[in-house]
């Protein structure tokens, strides 16, 4: 799922190239993605585009007033093409096209949504607060405002929530996803199911560093780079999600995993957990 990082640098990949083009216009290959009627998805065709911008982990295409809000979910990305096929799109259960947006010169993008279970939201609005995740998005973690005492609120107001369940709320905190709450915890050296409300000042300054630093890192390694690169880039430098069995970069253990019904998280025991594997009952289950 693209997250906070990728998200950004896709913002910029493609405000470098939409800024001031015309929309000529929008298929829709998938009609279930379409999650607005009002405004009209005609009201984009002749428009100019003016910014690509992101709230948390969505993408915002402002074009004369009007925005084309994407949120790409687990399995969504946009594609460049420098050549758009002059016949649209055929509806089908079999593609992966969701989308497709036609500028001029015949240019244009790919909105696509890869597996079966489609999640991919799109959505024609005068407001980027108009859509629903949006308006409920908590602070954004690299904003200037983001300081320690606001994330020393958001953890004593979370309780005895589990930190990697705090992290990746996006009425919490926004963007940051299931791949950079890992991150982010190994980096701080924290167990995921730590109480957010048992952090000592020590140990939520590591957590605010490793945050801020593991997010920073992210955006600065995927600036610049073409929106086909992103994903690459994204998994080459995963630390410990997306690793199990792997070793750990910093001390050398297994990476190990804890599996749910439809996600999973990874960690490191000797780094996060005093060397002790979290329980993970789906997969005791499987080896009975």
């Amino acid at each position: 799922m693209p997250e906070l990082p990728e998200v950004e640098a896709l913002a910029a990949d493609l405000r470098g190239r939409l800024k001031d083009r015309a929309i000529v216009k929008i298929h829709i290959a998938q009609f279930s993605a379409l999650k607005t009627f009002d405004p009209p998805l005609s009201a984009l065709e002749g428009t100019l585009v003016d910014d690509v911008t992101r709230h948390g982990k969505f993408l915002d295409i402002e074009a004369s007033g009007i925005h084309l809000v994407l949120h790409l979910a687990r399995a969504g990305w946009v594609r460049w093409r420098d050549e758009v096929p002059s016949i649209p799109p055929k509806p089908s259960p079999k593609s992966t096209l969701a989308a497709r947006v036609v500028l001029d010169s015949d240019q244009g993008l790919d909105v696509t949504e890869a597996g079966t279970k489609k999640s991919l939201a799109l959505y024609v609005v005068r407001d980027p607060l108009d859509v629903p995740g949006i308006a409920t998005l908590g602070p954004e973690p690299m904003a200037d405002g983001f300081t320690i005492e606001v994330l020393a609120r958001i953890l004593k107001e979370a309780g005895r929530k589990q930190l990697k369940g705090v992290l990746r709320h996006q009425g919490t905190i926004a963007g940051i996803g299931n791949a950079y709450s890992d991150e982010i915890l190994h980096a701080a050296k924290m167990s995921p199911y730590k109480p957010s409300d048992s952090l000592t000042d020590d140990e939520l300054a590591t957590l605010y560093a490793a945050l801020r630093g593991t997010l920073a890192d992210a955006v600065a390694r995927s600036t610049g780079l073409a929106a086909s690169e992103l994903k690459g880039e994204k998994k080459s430098n995963m630390a410990v999600h997306g690793r199990t069995g792997e070793k750990c970069p910093v001390c050398g253990d297994i990476v190990r995993e804890v599996s749910f019904a439809d996600s999973s998280l990874q960690y490191c025991p000797t780094c996060q957990t005093g060397g002790k594997p979290l329980a993970d009952r789906r997969m005791s289950k499987l080896l009975k």
